[in-house]
C-alpha cells in the first residue's frame, strides 16, 4: 500500500511502496476498515496492464488510485474513457494530471441517467493515466459493506471510433466519404449487413438507438449482435439482431433497403460509424479494388 497526502485535490507520495501490478482486466479491490480507521490518509493503489476492464471496490475506504499501464509497444492509446457503476454512490471520480486531481464525476444530485454516463479524457504526455476514487465519509466508527467501481477503456486514434469529448462519444453526423468508408470496413469493431427494423429516441441521454436485423455479420469485437432463429418457418431461418447507438442530433430516420453498418464498440454498446446502402458500398469498393486502392480485402457474396 502507499500513503498519500490529499489536500485540495493534490497528492504526494509519503512511501514509495505500491500494492502491485495486475494482469487481470477485472480487478476486485477490498479495503480494510481497521486500516482506514487507523489512518484516514491511507490510499489503496493498483496498477493495471489491460487496455480495458473493470475495477470493483468492496468496503471502500478513503481513496483508491488506479494507474493504467497497458503493455503497448506500438499504437499508443491517447484517450481514456470510464463508465461509473450504477452503485457508485457517495463517491467522486477524479483524473490525475501532473500530480493534480481534476474532478470528473461526483455523486451529488446525480440522476440515474447521469450515473450511466461515459466520461473521457486525453492521456497524452509522459505520465501514465491515473483514475482516483474518493469515498465520502460514512460517519465515525461506521463501516458497512458497499461496493463501487467503474469500467474503463483505452482508445487509439482509429477512424472507426467516434470523437471523444469529456462526456463520451461525440459522433460526427455527416456521411462518410469514399476514403473513410474503405477504412471503416477494415478498422471497425463491427461490420454487418442488414435492414433497419426500428429507431427509438431518448431525449434525456440525447441518443438514438437503431434496431438492426442483419443477414450477415462479417465481424464484431463482442456479442453486440446475437443470432436468432425463427421457429415459425418450415425451415429454420437464422438472422442477427442488435442495436446501434448514435447521437440524437444526427436525426437518424428509418430507411428502406439493405445497409452496411460499421462502427465502434464501447462498454458493450455499438456506436454508429459509416452506414451506406450496401449497393453503394459495393460500387465504391469494386472501383477501389480495380485501381488497387482498397485498404483490405472485403468478402463479397
Amino acid at each position: 500500500m502507499e500513503l498519500l497526502l490529499q489536500k485540495q485535490f493534490k497528492w504526494r507520495p509519503i512511501s514509495p511502496r505500491r500494492i502491485g501490478v495486475f494482469e487481470n482486466c477485472h480487478f476486485p479491490a477490498k479495503s480494510s476498515g481497521f486500516a482506514a480507521a487507523a489512518d484516514s490518509r491511507l490510499v489503496l493503489q493498483v496498477r493495471l496492464r489491460c487496455t480495458e476492464g473493470s475495477v470493483r471496490w468492496v468496503y471502500p475506504g478513503q481513496a483508491l488510485r488506479v494507474v493504467l499501464e497497458p503493455n503497448l509497444s506500438s499504437n499508443p492509446r491517447t484517450t481514456v474513457c470510464i463508465k461509473p457503476s450504477p452503485s457508485l454512490r457517495g463517491a467522486s471520480v477524479f483524473v490525475e494530471r501532473g500530480g493534480d486531481l481534476e474532478l470528473l464525476a461526483t455523486d451529488d444530485a446525480r440522476s440515474q441517467q447521469q450515473r450511466r454516463q461515459v466520461f473521457c479524457f486525453r492521456a497524452d504526455g509522459p505520465r501514465r493515466p491515473a483514475i482516483y476514487l474518493q469515498a465520502s465519509p460514512r460517519g465515525e466508527g461506521h463501516w458497512s459493506r458497499r461496493t463501487m467501481g467503474f469500467r474503463y477503456e483505452l482508445l487509439g486514434n482509429r477512424s472507426s471510433a467516434p470523437s471523444l469529448g469529456l462526456r463520451g462519444p461525440q459522433t460526427s453526423c455527416r456521411p462518410c466519404n469514399d476514403t473513410e468508408l474503405l477504412m471503416a470496413v477494415c478498422n471497425s469493431d463491427f461490420v454487418v449487413r442488414g435492414h433497419i427494423k426500428n429507431i427509438s429516441h431518448n431525449s434525456e441521454s440525447q441518443t438514438s438507438s437503431v434496431e438492426v436485423s442483419a443477414a450477415r455479420v462479417y465481424w464484431q469485437r463482442s456479442g453486440v449482435f446475437e443470432r436468432r432463429v425463427s421457429p415459425r418457418s418450415p425451415r429454420p431461418i437464422s438472422s442477427w439482431r442488435g442495436h446501434i447507438h448514435t447521437l440524437l442530433r444526427c436525426h437518424v430516420k428509418p430507411g428502406d433497403g439493405e445497409f452496411l453498418f460499421t462502427g465502434s464498440e464501447h462498454f458493450g454498446e455499438a456506436w454508429l460509424g459509416c452506414a451506406p446502402h450496401y449497393k453503394d458500398f459495393l460500387s465504391v469498393y469494386q472501383t477501389a479494388r480495380a485501381a488497387r486502392r482498397n485498404s483490405c480485402d472485403f468478402p463479397l457474396d
